[in-house]
């Protein structure tokens, strides 16, 4: 069941729907074999939503509780931009996990828009969840330029706020990207022992830590200190389980806030919402298994070229980076991983109109 804060309103007709059915019906009369229209959205607030297939029911295992203790939280930003993947991301995690109907997604975007909300519920009938509005104004005037665009847009700090945001029963919620999919029962996940950390998620002790800050930083007598008495090490923001009661308690957005206000008059890092988390927490959150964040596959965030897969078992994959696999896969140059973001693609191109 979903629900909205805000009213809703009766969505338009789908552009592309209307687009599709003139194609079908110029292939009828020209006798064409067939179509492929192919949409890629990069307006920061497109009018038209891509349409897309619905999900089948998935169902709970016979193991699966029913109380509100056996749910599940998850939290995504939502916008239309990276619609499509948080639709695939979605399909992922209830394809794989046992106990589906216990997933309770919170959805945070900018806009009130009911368009994204209608598409949820069209796309994913039976889907548990609750779109939040995040206020815009939280981070004006925080924001630091970074090495890419896409980095620099105001929900891309709505993690910060997650626990601000969220009802307060909520105890602990999985934070994921958009750009991902989950390949394994994502309990598993929820289920890490956090020992009294606010926060867990992949470490990764082997990276050059001292690259996501610069000389300004490290030159600092006082700055440099900050990761006295701790062994920080890089983790990626997109993957997360948070002790939202902690973090509150702790006033850990304020916290982070702290950094970006220091940013702005004195620049200490390049990336966006990255740096700030690691300066509060780097060295002092719990690490998950490797497994759970194979990172890195939409390339650096400069050109987004191919990479390969890390050895070893993975349970979900991770475009974070410059390059996306929807827009690599409609370009027609796809990455090879790519094609293990395609199965969970639910997007209705023409092509699939003309197939049905």
């Amino acid at each position: 069941m979903a629900s909205w804060r805000t009213s809703s309103t009766t969505p338009k007709a789908s552009l592309l729907g209307l687009l599709s059915f003139l194609l079908l019906l110029h292939s009828i009369t020209t006798a064409v074999a067939a179509i492929r229209v192919s949409t890629i959205i990069h307006d920061p607030s497109p009018t038209n939503l891509p349409t897309f297939r619905e999900a089948p029911a998935f169902r709970n295992g016979d193991s699966c509780g029913s109380n509100e203790a056996d749910r599940i939280h998850i939290a995504m930003t939502l916008d239309a931009n990276y619609l499509r993947g948080t639709m695939a991301a979605v399909l992922s995690m209830l394809q794989h996990s046992t106990c589906p109907e216990n997933l309770s997604f919170h959805f945070l975007c900018v806009h009130s828009d009911s368009e994204l909300v209608s598409s949820i519920k069209s796309t994913f009938p039976y889907l548990n969840f609750t779109v939040y509005q995040f206020d815009s104004n939280r981070v004006r005037g925080k924001i630091s330029k970074s090495i890419r665009q896409a980095l620099d847009q105001p929900l891309n700090y709505a993690r910060i706020y997650l626990a601000d945001i969220i009802p307060a029963d909520v105890k602990r919620v999985i934070y994921l990207d958009s750009d991902l999919v989950v390949v394994d029962d994502v309990a598993k996940l929820w289920d890490v022992d956090m020992e009294d950390k606010v926060l867990a998620a992949p470490e990764y002790c082997h990276a050059n830590f001292s690259l996501y800050f610069n000389e300004a930083f490290w030159s600092d007598p006082v700055l440099s200190k900050t990761f006295q008495g701790r062994n920080p090490c890089y983790f990626n923001t997109g993957v997360m389980v948070v002790d939202v009661d902690k973090w509150r308690k702790g006033g850990y957005t304020k916290k982070v806030e702290e950094w970006m206000e220091l940013q702005k008059q004195k620049r200490i890092y390049h990336l966006g919402s990255l740096p700030p988390f690691l300066l509060v927490l780097a060295g002092n959150i719990k690490a998950v298994n490797h497994r759970w964040n194979q990172h890195g596959l939409g390339g650096d965030n400069f050109e987004g070229k191919c990479r390969s897969l890390h050895p070893g078992p993975i349970s979900l994959l991770h475009w974070s980076g410059k390059g996306k696999p929807w827009l690599r896969l409609d370009s027609r140059k796809p990455c090879v991983v790519d094609h293990l973001w395609a199965p969970y693609d639910l997007y209705r191109s023409s092509r699939h109109f003309l197939e049905e």
